[in-house]
């Protein structure tokens, strides 16, 4: 069949499982455009291309759309300044190993001559030497498309290694000269041509991972990326109660097992690491802290995950004793299997559990006892997440949280229940990546909880009309505090008594005057409402799960916090 490359290389999307292009277009997206129309006139399937008004938001839908479904979609960015644009959503997708096909317009390499040549100033004033360099150290692998004849292939080997262990972004650059051209060639159509690659967890490791826990007389597991699969968050929750094995739950990306199991413990691990004999470390980029987090020099730590060394971290010198590289969800699988394998615990297991469960109750009742005293005067984060957790209660949401309602005190119960903000620390990430989920389930409940400075960084006019063009019915939760809490705290870390902590106001953190968050949601017609006072927030909450079940629009609440 003979297709231009920009047709070829569409359908060839589709062809291999993408169902969405989210795209912010140019003047380098004529075969693109082009190419659309040419494969729907051809009757050929397509993944369906959404127009992204900026692409942040682009990255961030891809992002949330791939943790909602499992699978990697493409987006799609104008030359250098469209890619400049998506570099942080590269950034966050690389740190939480996140595939996406990321491609851009390259401006065109000719001046004459030939179809697709520059035509505007624009096609000198966006070339770049190394325009790739925008995103490189955020991509797995990057390649320009040099001739229209490579397209499929092209294609079919960034989509394989993207979607290879550890998963991250790709990257490919389309000049516009090179995707105008026809293709003549029976290789647009079947199956991709190459296998991603996956890591199995060898019977070895895991057996010897398997024979330290069972041994150990005070084991703990740290995870903070949960636990890969549905099949394997149930399987670990098993092991834990089993074993009598406390697992912690620092800076928990998503969830490994439910807030309310027995041997999930509170957020400081402190005290687990210094009395610890052994440490399964799942997926965990820093599991603790170093600097305040000191492990037993007899200590062995095992780390398992997609990348257990994190290698791609220049610097991070956690011990790891045995390290054990697989898809999360099968090694996690592959462990219950083995220690279910050794048959029942020893006796002293018993006490080991029951002394945890304990402590484990008694801090998580005086969590929920400090979230209830937020509730007098400003209101505290913590009574924010306390009181959505319950309106939540059985219409298993999935909750993200973006330096806004802490995990603490909710109550979440399955694998998809939390997603906090990529450690990366691109800030914008959940109310887009949020979107990209609902897009994904529209009948699923979203809840994108965030802070007033990540609202503002998300491109909240972009988001806000995205949601409305798409019909995404998604929750915002803003929790305002008017300032850069996190750098607030980061800045009281370093220098508890410094000048800073004692000055009336803290420099280069303050954001007041906070714009009217809700007034900015109405612009494109959603439910919204400012809440103030705590005694209004469970009845505001309560109307706009409403307006979602009956409208199906997005609300947003600007809940004001203390500092």
């Amino acid at each position: 069949m003979s297709l231009t490359a920009g047709a070829a290389l569409l359908t060839r999307l589709k062809e291999i499982g993408v169902d969405y292009i989210f795209a912010n277009s140019g003047t380098d997206f004529p075969p693109i455009i082009e190419g659309l129309a040419e494969a729907a006139a051809k009757d050929l399937p397509l993944p369906e291309a959404l127009v992204m008004p900026h692409e942040h938001a682009a990255m961030g839908m891809a992002h949330g759309y791939y943790l909602a479904s499992g699978r990697a979609q493409a987006v799609m960015a104008h030359t250098n300044v469209g890619l400049a644009n998506c570099a942080i959503g590269a950034i966050n997708a690389a740190m939480e190993n996140i595939p996406v096909l990321l491609f851009s317009g390259r401006t065109p390499v000719t001046e004459a001559g030939r179809l697709g040549t520059r035509t505007v100033p624009i096609g000198w004033g966006q070339e770049m030497r190394d325009q790739t360099a925008l995103v490189r150290e955020a991509t797995k692998w990057d390649y320009e498309l040099r001739f229209p004849e490579q397209t499929v292939e092209v294609v079919d080997r960034a989509y394989a290694v993207a979607n290879s262990t550890p998963k991250g972004p790709v990257y490919v650059s389309l000049p516009r000269e090179a995707l105008c051209e026809v293709v003549d060639d029976d290789r647009t159509g079947g199956g991709p041509s190459m296998a991603p690659v996956s890591l199995y967890a060898g019977a070895e490791l895991i057996a010897q991972a398997a024979a330290l826990l069972s041994r150990a007389t005070n084991p703990v597991i740290f995870a903070q990326h949960g636990a890969g699969s549905a099949e394997a968050f149930e399987a670990l929750g098993a092991l834990a109660d089993k074993w009598g094995i406390p697992v912690c739950q620092y800076w928990a990306v998503q969830l490994a097992i439910p807030t309310t199991h027995p041997m999930a413990t509170g957020p400081d691990p402190k005290a687990l690491v210094e009395n610890a004999d052994v440490i399964l470390v799942l997926d965990a980029l820093a599991p603790w802290s170093p600097e305040v987090h000191q492990s037993g020099a007899q200590c062995k730590i095992i780390h398992m995950g997609p990348d257990p060394l994190k290698a791609r971290t220049p610097i991070r010198n956690f011990r790891s004793d045995v390290s054990i590289a697989c898809e999360l969800g099968q090694g996690v699988m592959a462990l219950a299997a083995a220690m279910e394998a050794l048959g029942e615990p020893a006796p002293a297991i018993a006490a080991r559990r029951s002394r945890v469960a304990k402590s484990n109750a008694d801090d998580r009742r005086a969590l929920t006892a400090r979230a209830e005293a937020g509730a007098h005067g400003v209101m505290t984060k913590e009574w924010v997440s306390l009181t959505l957790s319950k309106a939540l209660e059985g219409r298993r949401a999935r909750v993200l949280s973006e330096l806004g309602c802490p995990m603490g005190p909710m109550v979440l119960d399955h694998h998809q229940a939390w997603y906090q903000e990529p450690h990366a620390g691109g800030l914008g990430w959940s109310f887009p990546a949020a979107l990209g989920m609902q897009l994904h389930d529209r009948k699923q409940l979203i809840v994108a909880t965030m802070g007033d400075g990540s609202y503002m960084f998300a491109n909240p006019v972009a988001c806000h009309q995205i949601a409305e063009a798409l019909a995404l019915p998604i929750l915002v939760v803003i929790l305002n505090n008017s300032e850069w809490g996190a750098v607030r705290q980061s800045v009281l870390c370093v220098y508890p008594d410094g000048f800073a902590s004692r000055a009336n106001r803290m420099p280069l953190t303050s954001l007041a005057p906070v714009p009217d968050f809700a007034r900015i949601a109405s612009a494109s017609r959603a439910w919204s409402a400012t809440v103030t006072q705590a005694s209004d927030l469970e009845d505001s909450i309560q109307e706009a799960l409403a307006h979602i079940e009956t409208n199906r629009t997005l609300a947003l609440l600007d809940v004001r916090v203390r500092p």
